[in-house]
C-alpha cells in the first residue's frame, strides 16, 4: 500500500474546531485518494471538525488554489494542498 502525503491549510472556524492549528500534513493511501476520502479522514483525525468537515455546504475545499465545486469528488496526488474554507460571516 502507498500512501501520499496531501498538506491540509485550516483557516477561521475549521482552524479553531482543529485546535487552532494552522496547516497539518495527512497521509491517504494513494488507490483512492479523492477529496471525498479526505473529509472522512479528517473527520476521525479532528473529531470536533467532523460536522464541519462533512458539511459540503458549510465547507469549501481548495484543492491547489481552485474551488472544488459542491457535489464533486477530485482525485488527490502526493504534495496537493488543500484549504479547508468555511462560510465567510460579517457583513
Amino acid at each position: 500500500m502507498a500512501l501520499i502525503s496531501v498538506k491540509i491549510l485550516f483557516f477561521a472556524s475549521a482552524r479553531e474546531a482543529a485546535g487552532g492549528i494552522t496547516s497539518a500534513s495527512v497521509r491517504l493511501d494513494s488507490d483512492g485518494a479523492d477529496t471525498k476520502v479526505l473529509r472522512i479522514k479528517l473527520a476521525s483525525l479532528y473529531p470536533k471538525l467532523a460536522t464541519l468537515v462533512q458539511d459540503e455546504e458549510n465547507l469549501t475545499l481548495a484543492l491547489n488554489e481552485e474551488y472544488v465545486p459542491m457535489g464533486e469528488v477530485w482525485k488527490l496526488n502526493e504534495g496537493d494542498t488543500v484549504a479547508l474554507i468555511p462560510p465567510i460571516s460579517g457583513g
